[in-house]
């Protein structure tokens, strides 16, 4: 029972990674931009659900809705302030730009709230199910439940829509794609809010589980996810939900059976070996360039 308590454990984390991998893996598969600023959209979807149900009294389902939609539109802003002006820019200007926005999103977030955690009280009813000795939490439940519900959507967003063939059409080739028509500097705004759109989610579930939100939080969050979309293939949908869920499952596994100290170690140990062994993931694919 202890090991089944603890995979399921580890799928409730992973279906949070998997929900910021994606976010990870669909900016990269359009623009080829690591989004290390994605992280810390997170704690701002954190700090935005607690001030609404705090501050303003929001009910905690008005409170969610306007966090996907000050995260959507946060992440629009800086795709068309930050990004828009490097994209066809090197590399590493973004990355250093990407870098950069996180810095300053941490140091906003602090300015206005002190580096003092804040402490979030879960709106999800207390108990759960028990399982021999073991209780699952509604949490837990409800968790892995909204997770697996928006990466369906999300899969027959991508697959049937027009606006998921466009972004599909973009990530191929964009010129080709605006020579046919497709509107890519929309196509590319929609592709970030919907990844911060996500991340909202994921921030209120990652605090109705871990009620302490502060200005640094969402670096090893969005580190952690960054290691799932690389380990199940960075721009692939189903391999950012494939290594969300197998990131969680080994951190769960390893607080429980080795030490809750080396965690962070094996995870980080699994993102050497995988880009050693297979660097394109599970799912990627190899870029091949014509000479």
């Amino acid at each position: 029972m202890t090991f089944l308590y603890q995979i399921l454990n580890g799928i409730q984390i992973g279906a949070i990674y998997a929900l910021v991998a994606l976010g990870y893996s669909m900016v990269y598969g359009i623009v080829k931009l690591i989004n290390f600023a994605h992280g810390d959209i997170i704690m701002l979807g954190s700090y935005a659900v607690w001030y609404f149900m705090t501050r303003l009294n929001m009910p905690w389902w008005l409170a969610t809705i306007a966090t996907i939609i000050f995260c959507s539109i946060v992440g629009i802003i800086i795709e068309k302030l930050a990004y828009k002006p490097l994209r066809n820019s090197a590399r590493i200007s973004l990355l250093i730009t990407a870098i950069g926005v996180s810095l300053f999103l941490q140091n906003t977030v602090q300015l206005i709230f002190t580096a003092n955690p804040k402490m979030f009280v879960t709106f999800i009813p207390s108990g759960g199910f028990s399982i021999g000795n073991r209780s699952i939490s509604y949490t837990t439940l409800i968790t892995i439940a909204i997770s697996a519900a928006i990466m369906v959507a999300l899969t027959l967003l991508v697959s049937k829509t027009k606006i998921g063939k466009a972004m599909r059409a973009v990530s191929e080739d964009n010129r080709t794609a605006q020579l046919m028509g497709i509107n890519v500097d929309n196509t590319i705004s929609f592709t970030f809010a919907l990844g911060s759109g996500l991340a909202a989610v994921a921030a209120v579930l990652y605090v109705c589980s871990y009620s302490q939100i502060a200005p640094t939080m969402g670096s090893m969050l969005g580190l952690k996810a960054f290691v799932a979309a690389v380990l199940g293939g960075i721009g692939s949908i189903p391999g950012a939900m494939l290594g969300g869920l197998l990131i969680g499952v080994a951190e769960s596994l390893t607080k429980g059976y080795i030490s809750s100290q080396l965690a962070d170690a094996v995870l980080f140990g699994i993102l050497i070996i995988v880009l050693l062994v297979k660097p394109t993931g599970f799912f990627g694919r190899g870029d091949r360039e014509k000479v």
